[in-house]
């Protein structure tokens, strides 16, 4: 296993090879692994550190100052400020996230071929779904067993049984789960099998070499040709790796980030941002709950996902369920020593808004903010959530809308929520998938790579990860981001 740390490296450090891979997430994985295999040389660097499965904090400031970018601050700009959820580790957002699985759905694909003909020969279904059940064997994605769910998960099921809303346990990539509840900082046993665990080890045993608290800091290129990276490292020395082939696989943030930063703005470059902004709901219930035991995200509602909405239980440390109890004072302290009786659910909006990621004075900004159809979606999966709660047995709930009351508890009251502010701002959210910014088409003007994942007009420049989606696919990413990881280093390794 080849892996250098870049806390430690002080002075000037140079490396050659076939492929340097920028970003070890579920794209840089990925490709890294199969060209490996493949006996290519390859070089991937990783702007976060290193974290082994032990440790990972249990507690959520911990976790986020080790693991999150930003320490979990990073916003959005626009009218409503909200996070913008991403990890800053080996192993990218893939190894704080819920371990959540979704296919592509074949409906999604069916737009990117209306939206662009050449994507049907480019990336066709069969393979897609060739390559995904693949993924899946190896990740050993299954539904959530009811043994380690808790209570949070049931609950929700039970609350989407009495409603008659399409609901199922959700399938996760996980081995040997033990219902620890800590996927947002970081499994503790290596029982989430994200890049650091499942794709990079393998990648590592086949030559590939790792560079990790190592930050990309611009693309070497001239007359049309790409010539490897430049980099600073966490130790103040500076690294270059020369190579014909670059792959960015840094997600629809960092990557189009690094192609501004390096003069690349061919094409929309960062335009077409895409996401999922969700906002939740706390409930308290009259049994005990225990919300941060048990699978961290084990059950989803998918009744109304072709209206864009799609609601899961989540699993927050204690912590930060301590954040979603309301009151203040003496209430609030009542409320935190009662933290035992309530849930955090949640709803992902499949937003048809779009923003940008520039560059000012030499940081990557993401511009966006929610439409007013966004907020009608945020309305109205409040008010379902809230069903949802009553229905399951819920004594109240607690909407953290601005100018609502602080909980609700009836049915008339819940309902009223879906003639809620019509201002974004009145509304917590969190903007999580990310897609867009590097988008994939036949059409260098309003595509940045062609379907081939190739650059439009840089040769040996190939991009990965889901900045080449065509849209938002309306589901967690995670598993289409590794399918079409895979299609794109076949497609490097017939060119």
């Amino acid at each position: 296993m080849s892996r250098r740390d870049g806390r430690a490296l002080r002075g000037r450090e140079e490396l050659v090879a076939d492929v340097v891979v920028v970003g070890s997430g579920p794209a840089g994985a990925v490709v890294a692994r199969e060209l490996a295999t493949a006996g290519l040389g390859v070089v991937v660097v990783e702007e976060g550190p290193w974290i082994e499965a032990a440790d990972h904090p249990a507690d959520a400031l911990g976790a986020m100052a080790l693991s999150y970018r930003g320490m979990g601050a990073q916003v959005v700009l626009g009218r409503a400020l909200m996070p913008l959820v991403q990890g800053r580790r080996v192993g990218g957002s893939a190894a704080i996230n819920g371990a959540i699985c979704w296919r592509l759905p074949r409906d999604v694909h069916a737009d990117w071929v209306a939206q662009d003909p050449a994507l049907a020969d480019a990336l066709p279904w069969t393979e897609l779904e060739e390559v995904t059940d693949r993924v899946e064997a190896e990740l050993g994605v299954a539904p959530t067993l009811p043994e380690i769910a808790g209570p949070k998960n049931l609950l929700l099921a039970r609350g989407a049984d009495a409603l008659g809303l399409a609901h199922r346990p959700i399938r996760r990539n996980v081995r040997g789960c033990a219902g620890l509840g800590r996927c947002l900082q970081g499994c503790p046993a290596g029982h989430k099998q994200s890049p650091e665990v499942a794709q990079l080890p393998e990648a590592l045993a086949r030559g590939a070499t790792l560079l990790h608290d190592v930050e990309v800091v611009g693309l070497a290129h001239a007359r049309g040709r790409v010539q490897g990276v430049a980099a600073r490292a966490a130790g103040g020395g500076t690294v270059v790796v020369r190579a014909p082939r670059v792959v960015l696989a840094a997600s629809a943030v960092q990557t189009p980030g690094l192609l501004l930063a390096s003069g690349l703005s061919q094409g929309p470059v960062g335009r077409h941002f895409q996401c999922h902004p969700g906002v939740s709901m706390a409930g308290r219930f009259p049994e005990v709950v225990r919300a941060w035991e048990g699978a961290t995200q084990g059950h989803e509602v998918i009744g109304l996902r072709r209206e864009g909405l799609k609601f899961e239980a989540l699993g927050h440390p204690a912590g930060v369920l301590a954040s979603r109890v309301p009151g203040v004072g003496r209430a609030l302290g009542r409320a935190v020593a009662d933290l035992d009786h309530w849930a955090d659910w949640g709803v992902a909006v499949r937003s048809r808004t779009e923003g940008r990621v520039r560059r000012v004075l030499g940081r990557t900004v993401v511009t966006w903010s929610p439409s007013a159809d966004d907020v009608r979606q945020f309305r109205r999966g409040l008010q379902v959530l809230g069903e949802l709660f009553l229905a399951a047995g819920a004594e109240r709930v607690a909407p953290h809308v601005a100018g609502l009351p602080a909980t609700l508890a009836t049915p008339a009251e819940v309902a009223a929520l879906a003639q809620g502010p019509r201002r974004a701002s009145a509304y917590q959210g969190a903007i999580t998938h990310l897609f867009g910014t590097c988008r994939m088409g036949s059409d260098p003007r309003r595509a940045v790579v062609r379907p081939d994942f190739r650059h439009h007009h840089v040769d040996g420049l190939w991009i990965a990860d889901s900045s080449v989606f065509p849209s938002n696919t309306g589901v967690n990413p995670q598993v289409s981001i590794m399918a079409l990881a895979t299609i794109c280093a076949r497609r490097m390794l017939a060119a």
